[in-house]
């Protein structure tokens, strides 16, 4: 059987004071359902970990299920391969002009149709701040800061509940963890 590393990024995770689960907890919840390595990263809902080649919505569902059920918490659950982040991390065009990585924020999205509904947001002028499309990810320099980012809000009411959203210093350290387990 193929054993493949996944990210699971769990939409509003420890924001607030709503949704708050121990980072600890997650891990052995997702260690119980027979995922291995499993590692996170700071405490909003990232985890990295190790298991059998299986459909993304599938993991993502077991996950959000038994988060319900095991901790009482209802949260998304988006889930991509190592590939998939080495590609939206790779297909970055804000690079250039984004030189602060906690204010370059990247939309994950889940389906095709999604690209679709957000293609407009991406040419219109949010200056000085930008917004690029990429082939799983929406991208946005927030020079002025993520709270007062218009074109991060546009984004957030757009996509709704379809996405969720990290920022490129949290993105490279999932890399970095999915390269470690990769061996």
């Amino acid at each position: 059987m193929t054993s493949k590393r996944y990210i699971a990024l769990l939409r509003g995770v420890n924001v607030g004071r709503a949704k708050r689960i121990a980072m600890a907890d997650l891990r052995k919840l997702v260690a119980d359902l027979g995922y291995g390595d499993v590692r996170s990263v700071l405490n909003s809902g990232n985890l990295v970990f190790s298991g059998p080649a299986r459909p993304y919505d599938t993991v993502g569902t077991e996950i959000e299920d038994t988060l319900v059920l095991k901790l009482g918490v209802a949260a998304r659950v988006l889930v991509l391969d190592a590939g998939e982040l080495d590609g939206i991390i790779g297909g970055n065009p804000l690079l250039e002009q984004a030189h602060d990585h906690a204010r370059l924020l990247t939309f994950i999205v889940s389906r095709p149709e999604h690209r679709q509904s957000i293609a407009a947001l991406c040419a219109l002028d949010w200056g000085p701040g930008a917004v690029a499309l990429g082939e799983r990810a929406a991208y946005v320099w927030c020079p002025d800061g993520i709270l007062d980012s218009a074109a991060a809000a546009a984004l957030g009411k757009q996509l709704g509940d379809a996405t969720t959203s990290r920022n490129w210093s949290t993105l490279l350290k999932l890399q970095t963890l999915c390269a470690e387990g990769a061996g």
